[in-house]
């Protein structure tokens, strides 16, 4: 096959900060290239300079697609050779329509009038390429995540995407519609049409990549042809962090002691529609130094439950009991549940975890303030050395705790949503997806870190889509179905299929009832 990209000793730099180190990075016209590597490795960077937006002269080294020199000023110059990037974040407009969303920038206009006529037959054909089967007048927002990444590729498709680049697209998908989506990419590739895929999962990428390339700390060190040799994951693994790895999860002996905390018949209503419950009569129990892990298939309602203890964050006509150490607590507002000992790691970082325009230091503080002030003023000498002694903790890589957490890597910023919370100094820790988006390297040092907490005393809710994560890290398990609890084992008679045939029991049941 032709070579279709060729990436040629890319280097770019940032104040203090270099963030690419001579990149090398070749893909073939059809195929399926795998970009691996560390949260900071450079991956998103070295996308962000061959899509424009780091623009020709901002870096160093050259660009070749299709055989010519290539200087991209800007996204749209990308996108008119055929170059088309998906973000982690999808850029969708959640009240306009699928057909609006997928012509958005380049309509189809007659004499300056949108031809909506056109616009949603072509819809309808590109939405038909891609395995969507929705009208193009359905409005974004009334879509799953799933869907949606699927009207981003219509999108892409209807601007003759010819290297279509995909970060980390199924970070937020369920079981089944990752694979929905890998079986698009291997149709898209006997269409000829070649994909750079940045991803953390592994056997995602062992299914369908041809090519993987491996960067760590911003410069290339392997180069895999998948086609040749069955590339091992311990292999990538060894590559990406620079040392082996033989345990994926840390060795702890459990030592748990009395109930720290406790739900009693908790229940919890949709916000907008107050007569569907979406946590129903939910028992449960944390003892000190465990971890207890909820599972459950998305749209369970683990995350429900967990906003509505943590102060009543999520839902409405929430009613229950919530003790901690046996006594009855008033859990109706964050500031009361903190206060009470919780702490809530939520599963959206960047929009629900952190302030990202503002410092490591001003993130770090600022679930417990008072912690670093004296007589009302902060204590800004002191905040700092709070921060600087969590970065050192946490191993958090950055150039200082004075940074921007917006300029961190994935990884590095849940370090700092985990430095916040431990600062309040919590008894009862709720992790919702910690590791979601993250390397394996960071993955290791996050359930170290886990481990260490529950060591100490913590009691800890692990909420994880990754069944392997819960059962390498739990030490019991509750299985969730539709807003109930189908399921309590010790993590020791825990099994991904007696997970999975609890909740298809469960389904059935309710089917039946």
């Amino acid at each position: 096959m032709d070579v279709l990209l060729d990436m040629r000793g890319i280097r770019k730099t940032f104040p203090g900060v270099v963030a690419l180190d001579g990149v090398n990075l070749a893909v073939r016209a059809g195929e399926i290239h795998a970009i691996v590597g560390e949260n900071g490795a450079g991956k998103s960077t070295l996308m962000k300079v061959l899509s424009g937006v780091y623009p020709h002269g901002s870096y160093e080294g050259e660009i070749r697609f299709e055989g010519e020199l290539r200087r991209f000023a800007g996204i749209a110059d990308s996108e008119a050779c055929g170059v088309i990037i998906i973000h982690q974040e999808l850029a969708l407009v959640p009240l306009l329509s699928i057909a609006e969303n997928v012509f958005l920038g380049h309509e189809t206009a007659r004499g300056g009038v949108i031809d909506w006529a056109l616009a949603h037959r072509r819809a309808r054909e590109l939405l038909a390429r891609v395995g969507l089967k929705e009208s193009p007048a359905t409005l974004v927002t009334d879509l799953g995540v799933g869907k949606q990444q699927l009207v981003e590729i219509a999108k892409a498709l209807a601007k003759e995407v010819k290297l279509l680049i995909l970060d980390e697209p199924t970070a937020s998908l369920n079981e089944s519609d990752s694979a929905a989506l890998l079986n698009l990419l291997l149709e898209l590739k006997r269409q000829g049409i070649a994909c750079i895929l940045i991803s953390h999962k592994l056997n995602e990428i062992e299914r369908v990549a041809d090519a993987i390339t491996v960067l760590r700390d911003g410069a290339t060190v392997a180069h895999l042809d998948c086609r040749t040799v069955v590339p091992r994951q311990d292999l990538i693994i060894r590559h990406m962090v620079g040392r082996e790895m033989a345990d994926r999860y840390p060795k702890r002996t459990p030592k748990i002691g009395d109930t720290v905390f406790e739900l009693r018949d908790w229940w919890v209503h949709h916000p907008l529609h107050a007569e569907r419950a979406v946590v129903k009569g939910v028992n449960l129990q944390v003892r000190r130094g465990e971890i207890v892990g909820i599972a459950g298939l998305m749209g369970a309602g683990r995350t429900e439950l967990a906003m509505s203890v943590f102060g009543r964050s999520w839902g409405r006509r929430i009613r229950g009991t919530a003790l901690v150490h046996g006594e009855p607590r008033d859990l109706s507002t964050v500031q009361k549940a903190v206060d009470a000992g919780l702490a809530y790691v939520t599963e959206d970082r960047k929009s629900l975890g952190l302030v990202l325009n503002d410092s490591i230091t001003r993130n770090t503080t600022l679930a417990n303030l008072e912690g670093v002030a004296r007589h009302g003023v902060i204590d800004e000498g002191r905040e700092h050395r709070v921060a600087e002694d969590f970065r050192r903790k946490l191993a958090t890589r950055c150039a200082g705790v004075h940074q921007p957490v917006v300029n961190l890597s994935g990884g590095n910023q849940q370090k700092v949503v985990l430095a916040k919370w431990l600062f309040s100094e919590p008894e009862l820790l709720i992790l919702d997806e910690p590791t979601r988006g993250i390397d394996v390297g960071a993955k290791f040092e996050i359930y170290s870190l886990i481990a260490r907490l529950a060591e100490e005393g913590r009691a800890i809710v692990l909420i994880s889509s990754e069944m392997p994560e819960l059962l390498g890290l739990a030490d019991r398990l509750y299985v969730m179905n539709e807003g109930q609890f189908v399921a309590e084992f010790p993590v020791a008679q825990a099994s991904q299929e007696r997970i999975m045939h609890a909740i298809v029991n469960a389904s059935r049941n309710e089917r039946c009832a």
